[in-house]
């Protein structure tokens, strides 16, 4: 009989995608699912974006620079210029959505067998994308109790081996919404100096910070060679299919090593890329609605989430993410009963399962991810059934 790889067996299942069978199900006999599970805006795409598209005149679709357009990084530089970012447009490198260049990196710059320490609950994608580049992932846990704020820098010396090579964080976070304070960028910045790592920087929500400063890891001295900053206009511009990212980096060899990878896939999509280069021409003022609209939709969730008996939610300063605390046995059970199981006035709720988030087992058994990228009467409307599925459902604790 044929076998499957032990890479193929060892993959999870996606903890934002797992449930769709049973939303789809759900549908199909008629009930309402609210989508809390994915980071998927209702926000239009901005439509010079998709102007721009439409109004393309070439008569051959060819392979971009395995780099990327040229024009299009240029603008992107631009882009990071005005963001206090000091780069090149030849130290970018645009990949198929921040995924591709997450796997890059780690393959540019781990060896099978490396470790790289992330703070968990992290970004599910970075454990498979470690996995499929034979990496060890090393969570370190953040709490719910104190908003997930970076654990304490001792926590990260317990942890580093021979091994080790990389520490992975995502600012603002997915999965929780933190955003990290100067302090702690300093305090990452000391480590990977002191331990000479690299330090992977997910920055794809950079412009929805609610309470305080963004500070991108290409802001901290001295760490020029050992930064990757990790890109997408996914969430920017509400253009989650468009799949184009971007690896930034000063380190030339990183950039080199990358470049032969991007060499093997040919190129970046081509209608995304120039897409893509149109938003940058967006008015400047862009963000602040977008930014206001989601500001209104986290005050809301996060006012209804810990209005319930036995929640409890952080308040998150930045992305468009929730986590929360439920009164449940098993949210991984609870989040499948929501759709194969309940219904309020016709309607159910989809969330994300946080155990799929942790490293470490055992973990975020009481705990889902929301995403709170419906407009604020749909999410009401979600809340409401939340609150009441929380009432009957059988696995409650007290």
């Amino acid at each position: 009989m044929l076998q499957i790889s032990k890479r193929g067996q060892l993959m999870p299942s996606s903890p934002i995608r797992k449930l769709v069978p049973y939303a789809e199900a759900a549908i199909k006999n008629g009930t309402k699912v609210y989508h809390l599970n994915i980071g998927q805006p209702d926000i239009e795409t901005p439509q010079p974006m998709l102007d721009a598209v439409r109004n393309s005149s070439f008569k051959v679709l060819e392979y971009s620079h395995s780099a990327g357009n040229e024009s299009y990084r240029r603008k992107l530089a631009a882009y990071y210029y005005q963001a206090g970012i000091q780069i090149d447009y030849r130290q970018i490198i645009i990949t198929t959505g921040a995924s591709e260049a997450i796997l890059f990196s780690f393959l540019a710059c781990l060896d099978s067998g490396d470790e790289v320490i992330t703070p968990e609950p992290f970004y599910a994608n970075y454990y498979s994308f470690a996995l499929a580049a034979g990496l060890q992932v090393v969570p370190i846990t953040a709490s719910i109790e104190n908003g997930f704020a970076l654990p304490p820098i001792e926590e990260f010396e317990k942890k580093i081996t021979a091994r080790t090579k990389a520490i992975v964080i995502c600012n603002p976070n997915n999965p929780t919404g933190y955003l990290y304070k100067a302090e702690e960028m300093e305090a990452l910045k000391q480590i990977v100096i002191k331990h000479n790592l690299y330090l992977f920087c997910d920055e794809a929500y950079r412009e929805f910070c609610y309470e305080g400063e963004h500070i991108s890891a290409m802001h901290l001295e001295g760490l020029e060679q050992h930064v990757i900053l990790i890109d997408s206009i996914s969430k920017r511009y509400s253009a989650c299919g468009a799949r184009v990212g971007a690896l930034v980096s000063k380190n030339p060899a990183v950039l080199d090593a990358v470049m032969k990878f991007a060499q093997t896939r040919l190129s970046p999509p081509s209608f995304a890329q120039i897409a893509a280069e149109a938003a940058i021409d967006l008015p400047s003022d862009y963000f602040n609605a977008t930014k206001a609209e989601y500001k209104r939709r986290r005050d809301t969730i996060v006012q209804r989430l810990n209005a319930m008996e036995g929640v409890f939610c952080p308040n998150p300063g930045g992305a468009f993410y929730a986590m929360a605390k439920l009164p449940v046995d098993d949210a991984d059970a609870f989040c499948l009963w929501l759709l194969k199981s309940f219904s309020h006035k016709g309607a159910t709720v989809m969330l994300a399962p946080a155990t799929g988030f942790y490293g470490t087992a055992g973990l975020g058994k009481q705990e889902v991810r929301l995403a709170y990228v419906l407009n604020e009467q749909d999410i009401n409307i979600a809340m409401d059934c939340l609150e009441a599925a929380l009432k009957v459902y059988p696995g409650k604790t007290n």
